[in-house]
């Protein structure tokens, strides 16, 4: 049994064939190019999985469906692509359009951040689970929420949008119009300019910090910057991390006293932190959840997802289960 897993990015489609075990048995990247009219572009992501395929000696017949992931606001339903912003989808037939350049037998399409934490419940950290939350840190923060072993998505198809919920009133401007959002202040993005903030605040008061000879030596400030200055004994650095986790920890505790899921994965790139990471935002969790009184078996299990880069293709490929 056969699947093919698109992962569509806004800079490289990436796609899979994937058997019944969640094993990737080969796979290929291409650059999006995006910006370009979004036919093309489905017409590359179809022409890619036919390569695949040629190479495993397969045709579409032996194919049990193929699965898409994608960013933007996803009508599961009817595999239309209702609105992505970066790729200017606004209605897009997407599933219809991928199987007329590739006739296998069924096309699903789900949003991307949902789709990798679909994956970490079939073959990742949360694996078995019934009930799991996922969120990434990257240029923004996206979000996935698994009920009954199921994508929820919501009667309108736009729900799991949990980086846009906000954690600190009339706070920072997100890039959804808010002010205060989780996004706008634990995303990868929100990291680096509050440590570039740090620093021109260092400048200004003339306190050395290594965030400097970081930005020196590298051009320019990172994600990493802080955690490397930090690493380094730097008090600066550790008190944007400190500040970065204080954010992370009202965000997530908020989301596990909503969801109460059995396992909490955080994924992108920050995650690279390991226990760095973890270990002080699990302390500040355990103490402020709600259900921070139970026994320790019946509280929510918060862990690095695994699937990596692989989660959107193994995450489309699990759709049809």
């Amino acid at each position: 049994m056969y699947r093919i897993g698109v992962d569509l990015g806004g800079t490289n489609i990436a796609v899979g064939i994937v058997d019944e075990n969640h094993k990737i048995l080969i796979k290929d990247s291409i650059p999006t190019n995006a910006g370009r009219p979004g036919e093309e572009i489905v017409a590359d992501m179809a022409s890619l999985s036919k390569r695949l395929l040629d190479k495993l000696g397969l045709t579409a017949d032996d194919i049990e469906y193929a699965g898409i992931a994608t960013p933007g606001l996803v009508n599961c339903d009817e595999g239309i692509v209702e609105y992505a912003n970066n790729l200017k989808f606004m209605d897009f037939p997407m599933a219809k359009i991928y199987k007329k350049h590739l006739p296998v037998k069924e096309v699903y399409v789900a949003n991307d951040a949902n789709a990798a934490a679909l994956a970490e419940t079939l073959c990742g950290k949360a694996k078995g689970a019934r009930y799991a939350v996922m969120i990434t840190l990257g240029t923004g923060v996206g979000g996935g929420v698994i009920i009954d072993r199921k994508i929820y998505t919501g009667f309108n198809f736009a729900g799991a949008e949990l980086g846009h919920t906000v954690i600190k009133h009339n706070g920072r401007l997100c890039s959804c119009g808010r002010l205060g959002c989780f996004e706008a202040y634990c995303s990868a993005t929100a990291l680096t300019k509050m440590t570039e903030e740090k620093l021109s605040e260092c400048k200004i008061k003339g306190m050395p910090t290594k965030m400097t000879e970081l930005y020196e030596k590298h051009g320019r400030v990172t994600a990493r910057t802080a955690f490397d200055a930090m690493k380094m004994g730097d008090r600066h650095g550790k008190a944007v991390v400190d500040s970065f986790i204080s954010y992370l920890a009202c965000g997530v505790t908020n989301l596990i006293n909503i969801f109460q899921p059995e396992v909490f994965l955080i994924g992108g790139g920050v995650c690279n932190e390991g226990d760095y990471l973890i270990k002080p935002l699990v302390e500040i969790v355990d103490r402020e959840q709600y259900s921070r009184n139970s026994d320790r078996e019946k509280k929510t299990k918060i862990m690095i997802a695994e699937c990596g880069n692989d989660a959107g293709i193994v995450g489309a490929a699990g759709l049809g289960i």
